[in-house]
């Protein structure tokens, strides 16, 4: 609870300072930014942030495709299986948009998991049923935090303000997808039917 409150703290910080700002950060600009007029970057003119971001985000993004379809197929619970499903259909297109305008801004992104993802999905492969179902949505709880986090530092920190128009618009969707992630990881642990109900409470009478 500690770290999802952190998390929406710095997007409700974050947030109306990119509103606020113009979209292609002056503070990050690298030395050789070109530029369309005074303190406006040209577009497609990246920064560390932009590049950093570029790569961690795709990364990011084929993992939550690839173990999507692998839960897809795996899944016990129904619930698990749409929830997968939607994975693969909302960061297929998140990746595609990504992949855009990585290619314009000419930064290299992969296009095979990376080591870490790697060692999640053979993980996951060997695991079936309940045990199957709670690691996932495990798994989707912690990488959902991570994007959330790196979406907000994108918005505040890129240059490319197509970049960061793209995160900004991306945001929401992540946090609905660790809201609901976090909503299935209390039914499959039970965490849900251990929640405390509001009672009543009344005085006795003199």
């Amino acid at each position: 609870m500690m770290l999802r409150r952190t998390i929406v703290s710095a997007v409700v910080c974050t947030m109306p300072l990119a509103a606020a700002a113009q979209m292609g950060n002056p503070a990050g600009m690298g030395v050789d930014t070109r530029m369309a007029r005074p303190g406006i970057p040209a577009p497609h003119q990246t920064n560390n942030q932009d590049r950093l971001f570029a790569q961690l985000a795709a990364a990011g993004g084929l993992a939550e495709v690839e173990l999507g379809k692998l839960a897809g197929a795996k899944a016990k619970e129904d619930a698990v299986g749409r929830f997968a499903e939607m994975m693969v259909h909302d960061h297929s297109d998140a990746n595609g948009k990504l992949k855009d305008l990585a290619a314009a801004a000419k930064i290299p992104i992969p296009d095979q998991l990376d080591a870490e993802h790697a060692i999640v999905r053979d993980r996951l492969q060997k695991l079936d049923g309940d045990a199957f179902d709670t690691a996932y949505v495990k798994t989707q709880i912690v990488d959902h935090q991570k994007t959330a986090q790196l979406l907000a530092w994108e918005i505040s920190m890129g240059e490319d303000a197509d970049m960061q128009r793209l995160a900004a618009a991306l945001l929401p969707n992540v946090l609905d997808h660790l809201r609901m992630a976090q909503e299935l990881n209390a039914l499959l642990t039970g965490a849900a039917l251990r929640m405390p109900t509001r009672q009543t409470v009344t005085k006795d009478g003199p």
